[in-house]
């Protein structure tokens, strides 16, 4: 059953932990000077969940009453720093999936691939991570089995306190792993220093790697089992995803190839009795809780969750020109996203009558890009919609604010991950396997087996073109594009790359973002990613 959204948006604090960006290195772990101190509030363990309520919410929310108005970060527009929002841009609009036809400053800077430390957009996504690992922090400090015996909580109470705890600590692994793809080299705190104003160290990208992994691989059996959670709530299932990421990307990160150990917890994830969800497109509809093959979703609601981040900016921004917005479920479009013809070139057809996968908006629209900044520039990928499987609109009664849950972890993506893995030495799978997982997701997309392809087209390349054509616009080709040597230099160029019509290499610099000036300035002990 689908989770009350009103588990995410039930906050018991009133401005529980309110950084501002820049006080997020110098300040990372600060005691909040709220009335309502930690001793009080875990004192009652009534309000556990709420408290922990907060730290998934800030994936999707941006502050405390939503869309606008009490921010737990200052320095912005509200609506533009949500954490989902902006990981999606830093994760699709360096790359083929995505452009945007918005002005704002440093927008334009992330498709053309030359932004600074100073970019408004990273600087959001920087304070994000790490607003998210200080609330994760203080939740795992108060929830020890010391601070719960202190305080008299025993028994099913004290139970349920320590899977709150391991949730807890799945969470900050979340946000470290988006800190370490992101950004490398990073400030460091946990729950074990202290609390007050200091600077914290920096450090490595193979240490973080190192440190995620060793998080992962501790807290997973204290999760719970695959898909007896309570929905959007992580498990062992979304425990085992992201270690399966976290290996594929082994060689990236912390320059030692894991593929054995990501067929490992791919197969773990494939084992634990998901299934594909039969139709591609009600994945990411307004009902898609019910959808088959979620792991781990970020939850919205537009009645109770409201941003103008997450799955409303998805939909919203999507949708333009004659694209009829009542069909989206919403009250019109942003104008805003659309896709290169190098995606567009990976489907047969625009239209998603023979790959449901390649639907693509076309009436009105050119498939290359002219001119960025017109919405007729570039097909829209047809993808995010906030009306239901049966074709009913959203609840909220302005159709502003959407359902849509924003689908992080699927099964699909771990298929794929399986394949990737095996095609690059892992042991423990075989290609046959890998190539009936494919072929799966190809059927689905087909509706039938005119789309399977022999253990002869089972290739590297294929697989990542595959992943675009599975896994476009859910933030996964700016690292997809980085570890097959794609990201930055000639080997692969698309229109706009780099900010030129026809593409061009950047430098390879560019596969980490900057440390925003802001935190290079807040904090003494941090040293500049290189080229920056």
């Amino acid at each position: 059953m689908k989770m009350k959204k009103n588990y995410i948006a039930s906050i018991i604090l009133s401005g529980i932990l309110g950084l501002s960006a820049v006080s997020c290195t110098g300040d990372l772990d600060q005691t909040p000077p709220y009335e309502v101190t930690s001793a009080s509030v875990y004192k009652d363990f009534s309000n556990y969940k709420a408290v922990l309520a907060k730290v998934y919410a800030g994936y999707a929310l941006t502050g405390q009453v939503g869309p606008a108005g009490d921010p737990d970060i200052t320095g912005g527009d509200e609506g533009f720093s949500s954490y989902l929002r902006q990981y999606w841009q830093l994760q699709e609009l360096p790359t083929d999936e995505a452009v945007i036809g918005w002005g704002d400053a440093g927008l334009p800077d992330l498709h053309d691939m030359d932004w600074t430390p100073n970019n408004q957009f990273i600087t959001a996504m920087f304070a994000r991570i790490y607003y998210q690992v200080t609330l994760s922090n203080e939740f795992i400090r108060e929830t020890t089995d010391a601070k719960l015996s202190e305080r008299g909580i025993t028994g099913a109470n004290a139970e349920m306190a320590r899977l709150f705890h391991a949730e807890a600590r799945y969470l900050r692994a979340l946000s470290y792993y988006h800190a370490l793809d992101l950004f490398g080299n990073v400030p460091f705190v946990t729950e074990n220093d202290k609390v007050g104003s200091f600077f914290p160290e920096q450090i490595s990208r193979a240490e973080l790697f190192s440190y995620i992994e060793s998080e992962l691989l501790d807290v997973q059996d204290d999760l719970q089992d695959p898909m007896q959670n309570e929905y959007a709530r992580a498990d062992k299932a979304a425990a085992w995803t992201l270690l399966t990421k976290l290996y594929l990307n082994a060689d990236v990160y912390a320059g030692q190839p894991k593929y054995t150990e990501a067929v490992t917890f791919a197969k773990k994830v494939i084992d634990a009795g998901y299934t594909l969800e039969p139709d591609f497109g009600n994945l990411f509809l307004a009902d898609n809780n019910k959808a088959k093959g979620i792991i781990f979703p970020i939850t919205f609601d537009g009645l109770r969750t409201q941003t103008y981040g997450g799955t409303t900016y998805l939909v919203h921004a999507s949708v333009g020109g004659s694209m009829s917005a009542p069909a989206f479920g919403i009250d019109g479009g942003w104008s805003g996203l659309r896709t290169t013809s190098a995606i567009v070139n990976l489907y047969p057809g625009t239209d998603g009558a023979v790959d449901e996968r390649g639907r693509f908006h076309t009436d009105g629209q050119s498939k290359e890009i002219e001119e960025i900044s017109q919405f007729s520039s570039g097909y829209p990928l047809i993808k995010y919609k906030n009306v239901t499987s049966t074709g009913q609109a959203g609840a909220h009664p302005g159709k502003v604010f959407v359902d849509t849950d924003y689908p992080m972890f699927r099964l699909a993506d771990v298929y794929l991950m399986y394949a990737e893995a095996v095609l690059r030495g892992g042991t423990g799978g075989d290609r046959a396997t890998a190539l009936s997982l494919v072929n799966a997701l190809r059927v689905r997309a087909y509706n039938g087996t005119a789309g399977n392809i022999s253990d002869g087209d089972l290739t590297l390349r294929f697989i990542l073109d595959e992943r675009a054509r599975e896994l476009s616009w859910e933030a996964q080709r700016r690292t997809d594009l980085i570890r097959y040597g794609l990201f930055t230099g000639s080997e692969y160029v698309w229109p706009w790359k780099g900010g030129v019509r026809a593409g061009k290499a950047v430098d390879a610099y560019r596969t980490l973002y900057p440390i925003p000036s802001a935190d290079l300035i807040a904090n003494p002990n941090l040293v500049q990613n290189t080229g920056y």
